[in-house]
């Protein structure tokens, strides 16, 4: 059986999409690691296309090659629906950021104001300047209508949160919410492709990286591997846990022993990993998060 794989770095974005289209037309197909390809094709001293495609037959023909998850059109709706509602968040964010840099620049100081009275701040400090209220009102404008966009990707997450019987249960544990449950279960896919719930911890990027050779031996930081939307997810919802869930829990106490040993920084790190391994037995178990030590099944974190 032939497999047509090795997509392309210039068709990446397009490569779930071919892949797709490949499998419905009845064609064995297989979306292979592009990290790996390349590390497999800097050995060819120069880079052509049909230097590409012999290295990647070859990679085939020899079985060096490790297949790539495709993820359900499911998780790829709810993949792009946070991406969309983060874009949406960062580029008001962004807006306000400029509008502050800007009246600085005639000594006006915006100072904190939450989001929902940032416009009234805005207003109230040009006042007395309508040249300046003219030129900051478009700006005001693209923030608000950004804003009531993610207000509205918000709430269509919260409505699928709420029909989702996994994510009800995997908000169950202290520390985690509607997004992350969401973009959990859209990372992760589906949870059997996993051998064990600590293989979650290394697909991720959350766990030490190693570099060894020869009589040195030195275990750096976490890989940064993997998905960055869940990994700072996952670096929020510990840091929720740790400094504001006020509930006690065998979770928090261990993770607050951890700080206490090492350092918060490190146990922050260490409760997100902690956390996937947790998300995950409780979705392949069909269970809910146990508060008390008496009542938890086995984890390895």
């Amino acid at each position: 059986m032939k497999h047509c794989a090795g997509l392309d770095v210039s068709v990446k974005e397009t490569a779930i999409w071919l892949f797709e289209g490949l499998a419905k037309a009845g064609l064995p197909v297989v979306c292979i690691e592009r990290r790996h390809v390349n590390a497999f094709l800097k050995a060819q001293p120069n880079k052509t296309d049909r230097n590409d495609a012999r290295g990647i037959a070859q990679m085939m023909r020899v079985n060096l090659f490790r297949p790539l998850h495709v993820k359900t059109l499911t998780s790829q709706k709810r993949r792009a629906l946070l991406t969309a509602r983060k874009l949406l968040k960062e580029k008001a964010i962004t807006i306000e950021n400029d509008i502050r840099g800007l009246l600085r620049n005639f000594g006006l100081k915006v100072g904190k104001v939450g989001a929902v009275k940032f416009e009234e701040r805005i207003r109230e400090l040009t006042e007395g300047m309508p040249d300046l209220a003219e030129i900051v009102e478009p700006l005001l404008d693209a923030r608000r209508k950004l804003r009531q966009n993610f207000a509205a990707l918000h709430r269509k997450l919260l409505a699928i949160v709420r029909d989702d019987e996994v994510c009800r249960r995997l908000m169950s544990i202290p520390g985690v919410g509607p997004v992350v449950s969401l973009a959990y279960t859209a990372t992760i896919d589906i949870p059997a492709r996993f051998r064990n719930s600590k293989a979650v911890g290394p697909i991720l990027g959350l766990t030490p990286a190693l570099h060894e050779s020869g009589e040195s031996r030195r275990v750096g930081g976490i890989s940064l591997c993997g998905d960055g939307m869940m990994r700072t997810l996952l670096y929020e919802s510990a840091q929720t846990l740790l400094t504001r869930v006020t509930k006690w829990s065998w979770l928090k106490a261990w993770a607050m022993d951890v700080a206490k040993r090492r350092g918060q920084r490190k146990a922050i790190v260490a409760l997100a990993r902690r956390l996937a391994v947790i998300m995950h037995r409780i979705w392949s178990d069909g269970t809910q998060f146990r508060w008390t030590r008496t009542e938890i099944m086995p984890v390895a974190g």
